[in-house]
């Protein structure tokens, strides 16, 4: 398949990443359908792409698009509840939810769904693409494509490569980032790739050592950008990633690695337990909300 050839993008997922991936190709051209269990998860998700935080609405306020572009941008995607109408997709993304036998049992229907020729690429932040792409048959047009939160804002896509992922397949996923304007960079695969495996060892630090009463929440965070000159603290960003995202990556990454640098602490699993999962539906809030703390969110 040449890049060329990708006419039309199937996105698993309309949450945060999900809605953000598909409003992504649809803005650079591609004509997108979006998949979910539910029409009203579709429907939120068609809502932030229209008017959310990083929607099209804000493009428009800040005269990057005309409100027609808007128009035109959202009239490329069409919503679906049935995997089987993304049967003429050349591209699949899967930005379903960080558990191993849900993305394996849907890249497994696909297969049979999809034509030969098509790719299928998962978001996943580090569950090892040789794992999802022996649910398929097609371990050749098999490929990682790490989005980064919010998928339409942030530039970089990892590109992650399997065992048997073919050049060609990572040419298409080249391409097709560069069409919208990100920068893939290719990694081989591993538990984490890079960028996972190097954040989960800071943010289960920054969680060890409030553990432990050496510093407070806001007080790391507020360090982490002032000594760093990161954009936010490892509690914002968890909250800003959903903690139930977290503790489910720290346990596949030391499941696998066997390495207590990557493992969740205590803290982190109660939080989720207690139903803080950061800044998603159905959370009683994150870090800052669950320890009563009032966010300095202005400091850099």
């Amino acid at each position: 398949m040449n890049p060329s050839d990708v006419t039309k993008v199937g996105v698993i997922g309309s949450g945060v990443m999900g809605h953000g991936i598909a409003m992504s190709f649809a803005r650079y051209g591609f004509p997108t359908v979006m998949y979910d269990i539910s029409e009203d998860l579709l429907k939120k998700g068609l809502e932030s792409i229209s008017s959310g935080k990083f929607g099209l609405q804000r493009l428009v306020s800040k005269g990057t698009i005309t409100e027609d572009k808007k128009n035109e941008i959202i009239g490329r995607i069409s919503i679906t509840t049935k995997l089987s109408d993304l049967k003429d997709c050349g591209l699949v993304v899967e930005a379903a939810p960080e558990i191993r036998s849900l993305k394996a049992k849907l890249f497994s229907e696909l297969d049979s769904i999809c034509g030969q020729d098509a790719i299928f690429a998962s978001n996943t932040s580090g569950i090892m693409i040789s794992e999802l792409a022996s649910s398929t048959r097609r371990g050749d047009r098999f490929v990682g494509m790490h989005w980064f939160n919010p998928p339409q804002v942030m530039k970089l896509v990892e590109v992650v490569r399997g065992p048997e992922t073919s050049d060609s397949t990572l040419e298409v996923i080249r391409s097709v980032s560069g069409a919208m304007e990100k920068v893939p960079i290719v990694v081989n695969d591993g538990p984490g790739f890079f960028t996972t495996r190097f954040i989960n060892s800071w943010l289960m630090e920054a969680y060890r050592i409030f553990e432990q009463g050496i510093a407070g929440i806001k007080e790391i965070d507020q360090m982490s950008k002032l000594a760093f000159g990161f954009p936010m603290g490892p509690f914002e960003l968890s909250d800003l990633i959903g903690l139930d995202t977290m503790l489910h990556v720290a346990d596949y990454m030391f499941e696998e690695t066997k390495d207590r640098a990557y493992s969740a602490p205590t803290v982190l699993k109660r939080l989720v337990l207690a139903g803080y999962l950061g800044k998603k539906a159905g959370s009683k809030g994150g870090w800052y909300d669950y320890y009563g703390i009032q966010a300095d969110r202005n400091q850099k």
